[in-house]
This record gives structure tokens, C-alpha cells and sequence, in this order.
């Protein structure tokens, strides 16, 4: 039996998640349409994804953006151009699709992504900033309306999969594996001296440059914590972070009985993307289980918050909540960027980020408003800090 055809926006199409989700419509074009593009400025890439795929609209950040975008497409092309955070939400909110992938790199995918919730379109969420920084104000919301989030990353894929079927009453803890990073095993009176290419060669996963960077720092696994309170209404002092390697278990959840299951597969994106996009049926994406006899033994340590500093400040950010989350996310934000520019070092990215907070005069219950107030403090806050 055939299932209707689902129609797409694509917020981010242009990134590793992005283009993932593209693949898995090549594969399964009678099941998958792209009505929306967005992206931010790789208007190449976007271009070609245009005549791909014909999307209705496609969009981009701002107006010298959409110029050059059109300069690239031909004469006739019927795809509408648009651009900002207005043409980001029209986008989110078209009419014909049933889907949004969420899939913008950092704060920007909160307001579309809210626009989506408002317009009642399901959320395949891969933007964990969107609950990092709002997740108190994006989750009742989306309950209301009756809108599923449906994870992306593989770590809340994998709880989200060990959870079907189960009463959520009965849940002990949530496990979130983590790969340690290229720096697993440096020590810790060496973690000043990394430079960019070493903290960009990430060993297992393929991932746009911030995402690796704040793997590389394991802020990655902090905001997973936070994402994961949120989308599962775990209490952050329920949710325990373990380094795994392999990265084959991709999370784990125990129950109160001392059961733990645990989800696995090959460390690639394409499996939970995939699981999001046809939820709550499987798709035949043509990867292979993991090979258990050849990998022989899957090794499990406690992470170490003194060399990550990162991944104990957003545990401290998910207890506290309000809006030190977002302070969190928007400093680390501002301090990544520095790195990526060779600006700061290293162990400067968790040193601005705790500052910040510290700085922070926390409010318990935000409205947006607030959020988005918190957000750009921070992100003057850092940068004020980076200069000095």
C-alpha cells in the first residue's frame, strides 16, 4: 500500500543535515517533496538544490544574498525568492507542506521553527537551540497545537526509540552517549594548546564546522542535555552523559526496574533523519547494522568535567533554566565563531561562555520577549568579553 505524498520545508538545506535529507528524497521520490529551501548564505549549493528539486520557495538571509541567488538560476525559473527572518517564516508556514525540517545551526531556527508550530506543521527537530534557548515556551506550545517533535539528532532519536511503547512514568534516567571527541584522551594540562585543525578533525561523525567544534569542546553533548529535558520532560539531574567511542549505542534509557535499553547503529545521521521523515514506519535507506563480531567490544567512561568545562556549564545552565540556557547558547555561539577565525584560543570558548553566565541576571519564566532579549545580551556580553 502506498503512503500520500509528504511535503516538505527544508529550514538549513544547505548543511550536513540538510543534505542528508535531500538524499533519503532522491531515494524515495514518490513519497517526499520539497515545496521550501532555506538557507543562509551557500547560495551555490542552494542553487543547484533549486533546479533539483523545484521547490515553490526557496530563501535566504538577506537581500544581497537573494540577488545572488537569482544571478545563479535561469531565466524562467519559477521558484520565489525570498529572504530574512519573514521569508524564513512564510517559508516554515506553506500551506502545502505537512513537514518542517529544522535544521538551521544555532539560535536562528527559533523563530521560524516557532512559525511552523503556529501554522500546525509537524517538526522533525535536528536545531537543538531551538530548545536550548526556548524550550519552556516552544514545548507547551507545540502541545497545544497538537504539532509532534520528532527528533533528528541521533542521541534523541534513540531515547525516543526506546521509549515507544513505554510509560514515560517509568523511565529512571536518560543515557546520552557521547564519542569524547578528538580529545578524549589528551591531558588535560595540554588542552591549551589545540589549535583549529586538531579540534575540527572529529573521529567518528562528518559535521559542519561549529557542530564539530562544540563536539570537539563536548558543549555538543550540553546542549543535547537540555534538548533532552525539554522533549522528554526529564529533570536534568535524570539525564547522565557517558563517552562511548564506537559511537554505536547512540543513547540508552533505564527504567525503573534496572532495564536499560539502548539503540544502535552505524554512527551516520541518515538512520534517525530517515526514522523522522516516515515516523512512525522504517525506511529502507540502505544501511547495514553494525558489525558486533568485528568491532569486538563497545568500551563506556565517565565523562571529565574539569577538562570539559563546556558540558558541566550547560548542567549547570539545565538546572538553573530560565533563561541561562540561552545566555549559554548564545555566548558559546559568539566564542565558537572566534575560534573558527583563529581569534581565541581554545580554552578561551568555555572561559567566555562561564563569564557570561556569571554575569547573567537570570529570569525564571520567559516569554519570548525575554528570550530573545537574553540571546543578544549575551551575545554583546561575549564579544565585549573577547575583546578585552
Amino acid at each position: 500500500m502506498g503512503s500520500a505524498m509528504k511535503y516538505l520545508t527544508l529550514l538549513g538545506s544547505t548543511g550536513s543535515i540538510g543534505k542528508n535529507v535531500l538524499e533519503i528524497v532522491r531515494l524515495y521520490p514518490d513519497r517526499f517533496g520539497v515545496k521550501a529551501l532555506c538557507a543562509a548564505t551557500s547560495v551555490e549549493l542552494l542553487a543547484d538544490q533549486i533546479k533539483e528539486f523545484a521547490p515553490e520557495v526557496a530563501c535566504v538571509i538577506d537581500e544581497p544574498h537573494r540577488e545572488k541567488l537569482k544571478r545563479l538560476l535561469p531565466t524562467g525559473c519559477r521558484t520565489e525568492l525570498l529572504c530574512g527572518e519573514e521569508g524564513y517564516k512564510l517559508a516554515a508556514s506553506h500551506a502545502d507542506v505537512s513537514m518542517v525540517v529544522s535544521a538551521f545551526v544555532g539560535a536562528a531556527g527559533l523563530v521560524p521553527t516557532l512559525a511552523a508550530i503556529h501554522a500546525g506543521k509537524s517538526i522533525a527537530l535536528a536545531n537543538k537551540e531551538t530548545l536550548v534557548t526556548a524550550g519552556d515556551l516552544v514545548m507547551p506550545l507545540a502541545a497545544e497545537k497538537g504539532v509532534p517533535i520528532l527528533p533528528v539528532d541521533s542521541e534523541h532519536s534513540a531515547i525516543f526509540q526506546c521509549m515507544n511503547g513505554e510509560n514515560p512514568q517509568e523511565v529512571g534516567k536518560l543515557i546520552l552517549t557521547a564519542s569524547g571527541g578528538p580529545f578524549r584522551s589528551t591531558p588535560v594540562d595540554e588542552m591549551g594548546a589545540i589549535t583549529l585543525a586538531q579540534a575540527l578533525n572529529h573521529p567518528t561523525w562528518s559535521m559542519g564546522k561549529k557542530i564539530t567544534i562544540d563536539s570537539a569542546t563536548l558543549m555538543n553533548k550540553g546542549l543535547e542535555v537540555i534538548e533532552a529535558h525539554h522533549l522528554f520532560g526529564t529533570p536534568a539531574d535524570r539525564i547522565e552523559v557517558v563517552v562511548h567511542p564506537q559511537s554505536i549505542v547512540h543513547s540508552m534509557v533505564a527504567y525503573v526496574d534496572g532495564v536499560v535499553m539502548a539503540q544502535m547503529g552505524q554512527p551516520d545521521m541518515k538512520g534517525a533523519i530517515a526514522y523522522a521523515l516516515n515516523y512512525p514506519q522504517r525506511l529502507d535507506i540502505g544501511m547495514p547494522a553494525p558489525d558486533f563480531a568485528a568491532l569486538a567490544s563497545l568500551t563506556f567512561e565517565r565523562p571529565d568535567f574539569l577538562k570539559f568545562r563546556c558540558l558541566k556549564l550547560a548542567f549547570d545552565a539545565a538546572e538553573a533554566g530560565g533563561t541561562l540556557p540561552t545566555v549559554l547558547n548564545a555566548a558559546n555561539e559568539v566564542a565558537v565563531a572566534a575560534f573558527l577565525e583563529e581569534r581565541i584560543a581554545f580554552l578561551d570558548i568555555p572561559r567566555t561562555i562561564e563569564a557570561t553566565m556569571d554575569a547573567h541576571g537570570v529570569i525564571t519564566r520567559p516569554d519570548l520577549d525575554d528570550v530573545q532579549e537574553a540571546d543578544a545580551w549575551a551575545r554583546r556580553k561575549a564579544t565585549e568579553l573577547l575583546c578585552r
